[in-house]
């Protein structure tokens, strides 16, 4: 008889639907926030006051814009593949992406991120994830250096992107996959 199949690096990993079956089973605290990124449960810092107030700001900028064929998704789930499924703080998502009631969007158009402890997860395993997903432009706001970072060519292969412009606190960010998006760095913040 054999047992089961150990992983070479001896590391294991969960698929999705695990993940969600030990959600429902209360592996996790009801309060607990966590997100699967390539495998592996992460668990999500607690948003603080400063973090809030820029994802608020970004909402409230951003959601007139899109109009009825793109919708704003607020701190949810994409399921990106079978071992992963980030929770961007936004993520601009076409509207038949998002009528499923059996899951949620796969891409986005746009995903933002508001960092801080998080900064090096979001420049590293989550800029890997959403290059591979081949999503066009990924921001970072990066609240400790009070700084805008676009992250855009994504090389779905390598799983990076080409392109990355950082923007300073008194500059303005123009999205270049929707052209009626720009912000002055100072709002987010």
């Amino acid at each position: 008889m054999t047992g089961p199949r150990v992983p070479e690096d001896g590391i294991r990993r969960f698929r999705v639907e695990e993940y969600y079956r030990m959600a429902r089973a209360g592996v996790f605290a009801e309060d607990e926030r966590v997100e699967l990124l390539e495998g592996h449960i992460h668990c999500v810092m607690p948003r603080g006051a400063r973090h809030m107030r820029a994802i608020s700001r970004l909402t409230r900028h951003i959601a007139p814009l899109l109009g009825e064929e793109l919708s704003l998704r607020v701190q949810g789930p994409l399921t990106r593949s079978e071992d992963s499924e980030p929770e961007p703080d936004l993520a601009v998502v076409r509207a038949e992406d998002e009528a499923s009631d059996e899951r949620h969007p796969s891409t986005a158009l746009l995903v933002i991120e508001v960092s801080d402890d998080s900064l090096a997860k979001d420049r590293s395993v989550k800029a890997q994830l959403y290059a591979r997903a081949r999503i066009p432009e990924y921001w970072i706001v990066n609240l400790r250096r009070e700084t805008v970072e676009v992250y855009t060519e994504p090389d779905a292969g390598e799983g990076r992107y080409g392109t990355v412009h950082t923007y300073a606190r008194d500059q303005r960010v123009q999205a270049t996959v929707l052209p009626r998006l720009a912000i002055e760095v100072e709002t987010i913040l």
